[in-house]
């Protein structure tokens, strides 16, 4: 599991010019199951994508896709993570994806 952090580099303005780009990536792989969740950071100077992948190497071919990343918009930082808890309503389905 990996958290990536994304930082804009350059004005709101000239992200908004790419945003619809950047959005139909993280559909893409929202619909293959990489991408748990996403969001903008508050206040909105990035964004954050929770993630699942093989590897940091695997995870790194699929951001390079970015149009933010290849546009050089927003630079990432990526964590990896071990999640070993988890709230106790939170479907056994969700559960297995963290893992």
């Amino acid at each position: 599991m990996f958290i990536g952090s994304l930082t804009y580099k350059v004005a709101l303005a000239e992200i908004d010019t790419h945003l619809d780009a950047h959005r139909a990536f993280l559909d893409r792989h929202f619909a293959t199951g990489t991408f748990l969740a996403s969001g903008p950071k508050e206040p909105r100077t990035g964004g954050v994508i929770l993630a699942h992948a093989a590897n940091r190497q695997a995870l790194d071919l699929i951001l390079n896709e970015d149009p933010f990343r290849r546009l050089d918009l927003a630079t990432y930082e990526i964590e990896s993570i071990r999640l070993t808890r988890f709230a106790e309503d939170l479907p056994e389905g969700w559960r297995q994806r963290l893992r």
